[in-house]
């Protein structure tokens, strides 16, 4: 699939878009992927039409950084979604953040832009909330959603509410005018997202253009919430509830484009941002299955997410594939099906995965798990080999902040940063999903793979140019005070004076 299938189908007057869905959500989380309340009938029905992927990895353990490397099929380290404010810290895109998505960097919307594609986000964008780092400046034609995750509600004087984006302008705020009630976890937030989704397409198709939707919704990031419909009808409490709306919005989202004849011209993913956070659960955070420990971590339960890939009448039905694949390939994979080459003059982490996913073909590649500024392991096969381990600090952990509850393993899931780059540790993961029996250093399996894996190492550390970081300075004049729009809502709120400081990050 390239420029000469891309011929053939402008010939044949059809087109090809793309659909993204990236949500919070654990490898555990669907019935496909083993969950055993089987909530998920939709999903689960999309994998059975479709490719599901069981090596599937998000390029960070946390949101943000994870977002910038979707859109731009590059590790947070090189597109400058990381903090060097203190080694190997995970760091993300509060209210008070300075940085953002830095105009260098070419976003997947703007290259698909000079195909022809009209772009929107709904949802979560992440990647700054400061005016040069709006979404509309870096491709999409459409945005409604968020800067940040619906966190609050606050008081508008310390912290200010959330905005919400149509486009250019904010609509108004969370908890004031898009009602999100803490104590019973109803919103109808997801609803409103779903109708933005189905309204775009009937657009597009209506005007026979290729598209591609990111919808990048947050009920299922604490505080969860679902509408009043779905609230009280899963067996697995408030998260289920608001896993069981996304299912039917997703469900209904696939059946739109088959009603509208576009199903076998439109290539759909679904995949999450980071694996369940298990801090919050049960009742706030998801399942990710058999893997170790969850968000914020560098273990298999931070890093291996859900992913199904979707295109009627192309992906042969039921397909399951181990290719080791990452939320970075959809860049490279979409940039393809569209018939563009991807950027020469930059380092691009993402493969293409239609020879995967297509012909049934294993592409060999590493997977590297990075943790704030530092490559704290790495893949290579059904091997692993931690090179430095940390689930969270004491000082969190004395607080209650447990990022692998119920999960201890002794001398892995460290709580002080613990560097095993003399002798990693290593893990087969076919027989020991769950990283609880790392290999015997002087056994001849530990030696031949990790010759395979340091030459693989080197060669990834050779080619490391780290961009500028920006995620280092907090100020809380930046906060989102005065977003554009809000004066025609009467809603701008006075900022406090500059005063930029050094974010701090715990864990």
């Amino acid at each position: 699939v390239g420029p000469e299938a891309l011929s053939l189908w402008k010939s044949e007057s059809t087109f090809t878009s793309f659909g993204v869905f990236f949500l919070q959500m654990g490898w555990g989380d669907l019935g496909a992927f083993g969950e055993p309340s089987k909530e998920t009938p939709n999903l689960d029905q999309m994998a059975s039409e479709g490719m599901l992927f069981l090596d599937f990895y998000t390029a960070n353990p946390l949101c943000s950084p994870s977002r910038a490397a979707l859109l731009t099929g590059r590790l947070p380290v090189r597109n400058g979604f990381y903090t060097t404010n203190a080694h190997a810290r995970n760091a993300y895109t509060p209210q008070d953040i300075v940085g953002g998505i830095a105009d260098s960097e070419l976003l997947l919307p703007e290259l698909l832009k000079k195909a022809g594609y009209i772009n929107k986000i709904i949802g979560k964008w992440h990647l700054g909330h400061r005016p040069q780092f709006h979404p509309l400046k870096h491709g999409f034609d459409e945005w409604f959603g968020s800067p940040n995750c619906h966190f609050g509600p606050f008081d508008n004087r310390a912290l200010p509410n959330i905005p919400v984006y149509r486009d250019w302008e904010m609509i108004g705020r969370y908890y004031e005018d898009f009602k999100i009630d803490r104590k019973t976890g109803e919103a109808n937030l997801t609803q409103i997202y779903l109708q933005e989704a189905l309204d775009f397409i009937s657009k597009q198709q209506g005007s026979q253009q290729p598209f591609f939707l990111y919808w990048a919704i947050d009920a299922t990031h604490a505080p969860v919430y679902a509408s009043k419909q779905f609230l009280g009808t899963s067996q697995r409490g408030l998260y289920g509830d608001a896993v069981r709306e996304i299912d039917d919005s997703i469900g209904k989202i696939l059946k739109h484009l088959q009603k509208l004849g576009i199903s076998e011209k439109t290539f759909v993913f679904f995949t999450s941002d980071n694996g369940a956070a298990l801090v919050s659960a049960p009742k706030q955070g998801g399942s990710n299955g058999r893997f170790l420990c969850g968000k914020q971590t560098t273990f298999e339960g931070g890093m291996r997410e859900p992913a199904i890939a979707w295109w009627p009448g192309h992906i042969p039905a039921g397909g399951v594939s181990h290719q080791l694949g990452s939320v970075m390939d959809l860049f490279t994979t979409s940039l393809s099906l569209a018939g563009l080459q991807p950027p020469s003059d930059r380092q691009i982490d993402g493969i293409d995965l239609l020879p995967a996913i297509l012909q049934g073909k294993l592409i060999d590649r590493p997977i590297f798990y990075y943790r704030g500024n530092e490559m704290m392991a790495v893949r290579v096969g059904l091997y692993k080999a931690h090179y430095w381990t940390w689930s969270n600090s004491w000082e969190e952990y004395s607080k209650g902040i447990d990022f692998c509850p119920g999960q201890n393993v002794s001398g892995v899931t460290t709580h002080t940063l613990e560097e095993h780059t003399t002798l990693p540790l290593l893990f087969h993961l076919g027989m020991d999903p769950g990283e609880k029996y790392p290999l015997s250093f002087p056994s001849d399996e530990y030696q031949r793979a990790m010759e395979r894996i340091s030459v693989v190492v080197q060669q990834h550390k050779a080619t490391m140019v780290p961009g500028e970081p920006q995620l280092n300075v907090c100020d809380k004049a930046v906060m989102n005070w005065s977003p554009p729009g809000c004066e025609k809502l009467g809603k701008c709120l006075k900022p406090p004076k500059s005063d930029p400081k050094k974010c701090f990050w715990p864990h």
